[in-house]
């Protein structure tokens, strides 16, 4: 194993937190305020604290800011977020490169569990992470991959459609009026990766899970903006061997048939067709615990869309543990001559996104929040994304002195060239102080609930 690292290479980079800060600095500066300095010290927070990422936190264990200076950074500064996502994702480009295999746009969810009601987006929502229906926020997100690296590069926030209808539930959450239209994931998703396609972020083929591709109308209109995808489907998924025969049915009394009709031929659901085919066994990358090898097999298909077979054929890929386990299929409009290795490898490649939605938990408390607004999430997420790109780039520039340096090695750096502050008595005092006020002030709102709650039931305290 190759391992060159030494102490003298850690420090030459103990000041790349501050440099890579400043590149992005710009975008928090207004006409008449920088808060440059806030964004540093939310940074540190971020990649420093190892859970519970609250302002009140980052105040006492990181920055130098106290937490309402925090809070207003994230929640009520009017620095512009979306230029930075644009910036991250131009970055992006640029250090994930198609050197290390092609380049792809992946597109996944991630709920976020919340209760009450004063969050942005919060309802009752299949939420993935927790794996049942219950009260979460749920974020889009695009990352941008090749087969060694990945990094989220856009973000979105779901909002139900009973939010969008209730106006006063916007205004008190501040989404802005032209965001008060609801939109399926599925087009929001479609929006992220066409505005992604608009700023020229390279990019070969776009990656989906069930949820996008059991939708033939998002898969045409990707292939009419001419993008190729890999959208996982169900097993229950139908399609056509042949092509059938389509045409509109003869009169048989009554009004004539107006609408095309399949005349003749049958289709399948793909999960009755792997028996029949020729299975590969296909290495498809190094992984923590060895080799990720599967059996893999491809066949050309045709979709069905409106009841009728789509015009050209698709590739069907399918794909299983060694055991025969676990069986994914997926359809892709790659070119014909697409080798089976190649499509192996693209249909895995998913595992990049949850890879980078768990360590931007893990590492940035991506869901380690608490804003209630519109632009309290959209700035926290935006500060998610930027540190996790800062830590690709450290990953990226140590990777050449050791082959197998991760994310997490990078913060470990970070806690040496970054120490968390050393808190004194006077410190311990304050915050303890603070501690109980929290909970002075909780204590009273639960008294003052549970009042209301007797009064409707004709008690009183």
């Amino acid at each position: 194993m190759k391992y060159e690292l030494r102490a003298e290479d850690i420090a030459q980079h103990a000041q790349d937190l501050k440099v890579f800060h400043e590149r992005f600095s710009s975008f928090f500066r207004t006409s008449t305020r920088d808060v440059s300095p806030h964004a540093l010290e939310y940074l540190k927070g971020q990649l420093l604290c190892e859970s519970r990422r609250n302002m009140s936190k980052i105040s006492v264990e990181v920055s130098t800011m106290n937490n309402q200076a925090l809070d207003h950074f994230t929640s009520v500064s009017p620095w512009k977020d979306r230029p930075l996502i644009e910036a991250i994702a131009e970055r992006a480009s640029q250090r994930i490169s198609s050197d290390a295999g092609t380049r792809a746009l992946i597109l996944d969810e991630s709920g976020n569990g919340k209760k009450g009601k004063r969050s942005v987006g919060v309802s009752r929502q299949y939420c993935g992470s927790l794996g049942k229906v219950d009260s979460c926020q749920i974020g889009m997100y695009l990352a941008l991959s090749n087969s060694r690296d990945v990094t989220l590069i856009d973000r979105r926030l779901f909002l139900p459609r009973q939010w969008v209808k209730d106006t006063k539930r916007c205004d008190r959450a501040g989404i802005p009026k032209e965001e008060r239209i609801y939109r399926t994931k599925a087009q929001i998703g479609l929006e992220m990766i066409l505005d992604t396609k608009k700023r020229d972020v390279g990019f070969e083929f776009v990656g989906m899970d069930e949820h996008y591709g059991e939708q033939p109308w998002l898969l045409s209109r990707l292939e009419g903006e001419g993008i190729v995808y890999v959208g996982d489907v169900p097993r229950t998924t139908g399609v056509y061997l042949e092509y059938p025969e389509i045409g509109i049915p003869a009169k048989r009394g009554g009004r004539p048939a107006r609408k095309l009709r399949v005349l003749s031929g049958e289709s399948h659901e793909v999960q009755t067709l792997p028996s029949s085919l020729d299975w590969h066994i296909l290495r498809i990358r190094s992984t923590q615990r060895g080799e990720l090898i599967i059996r893999f097999t491809a066949m050309r298909v045709w979709r069905i869309e409106d009841d009728l077979p789509f015009l050209h054929p698709v590739w069907l890929l399918v794909r299983q543990e060694l055991d025969g386990s676990d069986t994914k299929y997926s359809f892709s409009n790659a070119p014909v001559c697409t080798p089976l290795q190649v499509l192996a490898e693209w249909q895995s490649r998913r595992y990049w996104v949850e890879r980078a939605l768990e360590d931007a938990k893990e590492l940035a408390g991506l869901d380690e929040y608490q804003v209630l607004g519109w632009r309290g999430w959209h700035h926290h997420t935006s500060m998610v994304l930027l540190a996790m790109l800062f830590l690709l780039e450290l990953k990226q520039d140590l990777r050449s002195k050791a082959p197998m340096f991760s994310l997490q090695d990078a913060v470990e750096i970070l806690k040496v060239a970054m120490p968390k502050k050393q808190l004194s008595y006077e410190d311990a005092v304050d915050l303890i102080r603070e501690h109980h006020l929290n909970r002075f002030s909780s204590r009273n709102s639960r008294l003052r609930k549970q009042k209301d709650e007797l009064k409707c039931c004709g008690f009183q305290m």
